[in-house]
């Protein structure tokens, strides 16, 4: 399923331990990490002092991607190291074109500390801007990340982009043999509505389960036997994570793209809560007919 993984690094503790499940992916799939690291040539500091500084940059780079190509060697994994100069979030999604990537692995805090990866920094545009699914992993003492995965969580509101969403997850399951579990949450929070009353009213009920068993189909249809379908109500990020600790879930696939807030890469979105908050690994997937944006600024808050 997968062929060329692309992990960013910059050698921080984050990105040290993301690497590992990065090699486990590649690992269960037989396919080649690109490791790369971006020497930042972006930031004013760097321009005005010139060669010496980025010439620092580049050593720095060199000896991180260094060690990650080590450890993918002892692990038996087939891995390609670059060092680039250029901005962190262009050049990943460059890379990441150029080299034909079937995934990007990346973690969602970086060695910047307090500013961290995301809030209209590279992770976020990263995945507010290239067209490959991305995993992200977010550093969490209580669940160590799983691959190969065993239960897969879809959440879908029916949308081109869930959909999308969905099929990068039936290959997942497909390979690994895990289960899959599709999951629509009726929004009750920014309507002002009782979860139980939601859950009854006919309008809501019957689109909910039509949606559910839309995607359960597509699935059964790939050939996944062991797929389930469920509805709640609440708030979407909040009954998702709920999901994922109940069910014991080891990865969340969800779309960039949704209907609603529902599965939009916006700030306040609930993609954007899952990125920062899911104790499991994240799949992003865009929809292909959904044109990005640059860099994910400039967008609306939106509710969910």
């Amino acid at each position: 399923m997968y062929d060329r993984i692309l992990f960013p690094t910059d050698g921080s503790e984050p990105a040290v331990s993301t690497l590992e499940y990065a090699l486990d992916v590649a690992s269960a799939h037989d396919a080649t990490v690109h490791v790369l690291n971006v020497a930042d040539t972006n930031r004013d500091s760097v321009a005005r002092v010139g060669g010496e500084v980025v010439d620092a940059l580049e050593q720095q780079g060199e000896e991180i991607v260094t060690a990650a190509a080590d450890r993918a060697a002892e692990r038996g994994v087939s891995v390609v190291s670059t060092v680039l100069q250029g901005d962190p979030y262009r050049t990943i999604v460059d890379y990441g074109e150029e080299a034909d990537v079937d995934l990007i692995v990346m973690p969602t805090h970086g060695r910047r500390g307090l500013e961290r990866f995301l809030l209209g920094s590279v992770t976020e545009r990263v995945l507010n801007t290239t067209k490959a699914p991305v995993i992200t992993v977010t550093p969490d003492e209580r669940r160590e990340p799983t691959y190969p995965v065993r239960t897969v969580l879809v959440p879908t509101d029916g949308s081109d982009g869930a959909t999308e969403a969905l099929r990068e997850a039936i290959g997942m399951a497909t390979a690994t043999g895990a289960s899959l579990h599709v999951l629509h949450v009726v929004e009750t929070g920014s309507l002002g509505l009782d979860a139980r009353s939601v859950l009854k009213e006919s309008e809501y009920a019957e689109r909910a389960d039509g949606i559910v068993a839309e995607a359960t189909g597509i699935a059964e249809e790939a050939g996944l036997d062991d797929v389930t379908g469920s509805v709640v109500a609440g708030r979407v990020h909040r009954e998702i994570r709920s999901y994922v600790d109940e069910h014991e879930v080891d990865l969340v696939a969800i779309g960039k793209h949704g209907r609603t807030e529902f599965g939009r890469y916006l700030p306040g979105s609930v993609t954007a809560k899952l990125v920062r908050t899911s104790p499991v690994p994240l799949l992003t997937v865009g929809d292909p007919t959904v044109e990005d944006g640059d860099d994910g600024e400039g967008a609306d808050e939106g509710e969910a």
